[in-house]
């Protein structure tokens, strides 16, 4: 049976998820069992994993092929155990361009387990246009195609 919770239970959970996103380092990912259930479920535009350990990998991904990467929450809507996160992603390079700041407009889906912790976490953002037409190469046949398709 499921007890959805109240949206003040949800505010809070999300008083202490949304700073520890945006303060997110290697070393805190240590903590990721005080904000996700132990089998939630994560997926991304290029992921798809359950638990704990798998979720900490794509986060420890991140942090070895991105420079500084970071998330800034500008906005939060809150229905009972349903949340959605609007987002900044900010990240330089390792490769291609190492100096320009990159950003990513994203959002996530969060559903909330009866304890607050995060059960399910649906990230939406548009890879083509966010990230692959970005890079070098790619970013032109990419912005090329666009063209072609809005012709």
């Amino acid at each position: 049976m499921n007890h959805p919770l109240p949206t003040d239970t949800s505010r809070a959970a999300l008083a202490r998820l949304i700073p520890w996103f945006e303060s997110l380092t290697p070393q805190s990912l240590s903590r990721l069992g005080e904000f996700y259930a132990p089998e939630a479920r994560f997926k991304d535009p290029f992921n798809a994993v359950r638990g704990l350990p798998a979720i900490r990998g794509i986060f420890e991904h991140m942090f070895k092929s991105l420079h500084e990467p970071r998330f800034v929450v500008t906005r939060q809507l809150v229905d009972g155990q349903q949340a959605f996160l609007v987002w900044e992603f900010r990240f330089r390079f390792k490769r291609f361009d190492t100096v320009t700041e990159q950003v990513i407009h994203g959002g996530s889906h969060l559903t909330l387990a009866p304890d607050g912790l995060v059960s399910e976490h649906r990230d939406y953002w548009d890879a083509a246009e966010e990230l692959y037409e970005k890079l070098p190469g790619l970013g032109a046949l990419m912005r090329w195609l666009k063209r072609q398709a809005n012709r």
